[in-house]
């Protein structure tokens, strides 16, 4: 009887520790609440979720404050989570250096999402091996094909607008990738920044009457006022074109761009693989290949750039 009851207790005190196996805790630090990042959370936890992960969540929102993602990546580490995930490139960035600085038991696997150049951004050392604790999926843009996207739509185009934050530094690759195209295809790129939101609506508005069109890139500053910008491409008659399908369907041209709950979903799967056991320095960083063609009629005809047939024809989804 003794002996039976022992090992109902050892059984008994075995169960805790098998749900703890199978649960995981997960800090998450996003640079801004917008659609795009929204949508990359959202994929990520929806893949977890699937594959029957169970996780607890603790999710900081900066809110573009780049001061706030740096208090919130110091947070991240004493909150002792079993993975850290950052989302965009400042947050990244401000997440990278909290973990850099942390002693040995509080260090645990940085896994980044929705980051241009992880490489120019100080997160890794490279694409194939990128360094002991950090590692994830890039949006690095094709922009070749946006500009493809953008020439089709205005054939005589010569000069394209650029609105980003100059301080973040996957828009900084961006624009230095444009000014190639423009040099190599024979359109000059005009440039105007805003370092917060509050300045967006100003900068788009020093635009007006230099360019021909306005490109944003895939920056958080410019995306989280995205509304101010196509106010002025409205009044203006000067279209908006985006990086990122769901600028469209809040009222921008057109984009060749990702699905970044696709993006998020993809990030998911590395999250997972990590949580296994699996070493960041064992994944090489991803990217995301598959471009789609969003088009909104009503904001082209709105700022005067009628969508060519040929690309309703291909578009993967046409807002009206």
């Amino acid at each position: 009887m003794k002996k039976l009851v022992l090992s109902g207790l050892l059984a008994a005190l075995c169960l805790p520790s098998l749900v703890v196996a199978d649960s995981y805790r997960i800090s998450v630090n996003q640079f801004v609440e917008h659609p795009a990042l929204d949508a990359v959370f959202n994929g990520l936890r929806d893949y977890l979720a699937e594959q029957n992960v169970t996780v607890e969540y603790r999710h900081h929102n900066a809110q573009a404050n780049m001061g706030t993602a740096t208090q919130i990546g110091q947070l991240m580490i004493g909150e002792k989570a079993d993975l850290l995930v950052a989302i965009a490139t400042p947050s990244a960035q401000a997440t990278a250096q909290a973990l850099a600085k942390a002693p040995a038991e509080l260090k645990r696997p940085l896994l980044f999402t929705a980051v241009t150049d992880p490489v120019a951004a100080g997160l890794v050392d490279g694409f194939d091996q990128p360094g002991e604790y950090i590692t994830g999926v890039s949006d690095l843009l094709p922009v070749a094909e946006h500009v493809n996207m953008v020439l089709i739509y205005l054939p005589e185009l010569k000069r394209l607008g650029v609105l980003y934050n100059s301080a973040e530094a996957n828009s900084v690759v961006i624009v230095s990738e444009l000014r190639t195209q423009g040099e190599e295809r024979g359109f000059t790129v005009v440039e105007a920044t805003a370092a917060k939101t509050a300045e967006v609506y100003t900068a788009a508005k020093s635009l007006v009457g230099r360019c021909d069109a306005i490109f944003i890139p895939t920056d958080n500053t410019i995306v989280a006022a995205l509304e101010s910008v196509l106010k002025v491409g409205a009044q203006s008659r000067l279209p908006v074109f985006a990086a990122d399908v769901d600028s469209v369907a809040r009222g921008a041209v057109a984009a060749m761009g990702f699905d970044y709950y696709q993006h998020g979903y993809q990030a998911g799967a590395m999250a997972q693989k990590i949580l296994a056991g699996t070493a960041p320095a064992e994944l090489p960083v991803e990217f995301q290949r598959e471009l789609q063609l969003h088009i909104n009629l009503s904001a082209a005809e709105a700022m005067a750039a009628p969508a060519p047939p040929a690309l309703i024809e291909q578009a993967a989804a046409v807002h009206q």
